[in-house]
């Protein structure tokens, strides 16, 4: 899984990916406490997220294992949404 900071929404009306309404977010990856590491990557919105909030991805592989996207072409997937990171019994990051 990585972690990232959705920076934006990348709009395209032509795609062979075939998933109706799909959404894509252009994701900066960041470090656990939201440290920004200047890295891209588009992915696919699966559950509804918004600008600058934290999300976990899933790449290769893993992101064409959901119900929406088996066998698709897809090479990232957001998962969920980041309330807090625990990291040693310390608070490193919170929504």
């Amino acid at each position: 899984m990585i972690l990232g900071i959705v920076e934006g929404t990348v709009v395209s009306d032509q795609n062979s990916f075939d998933i109706p309404g799909g959404r894509y977010l252009l994701i900066n990856k960041c470090n656990q406490a939201g440290k920004l590491k200047n890295e891209f990557l588009v992915a696919l919105d699966l559950v509804s997220a918004g600008k600058d909030e934290m999300v976990m991805i899933a790449e290769s592989t893993s992101a064409r294992e959901t119900p929406t996207t088996k066998n698709k072409a897809v090479d990232a997937v957001i998962v969920g949404i980041i309330d807090k990171i625990d990291e040693n019994d310390k608070v490193v990051y919170t929504k």
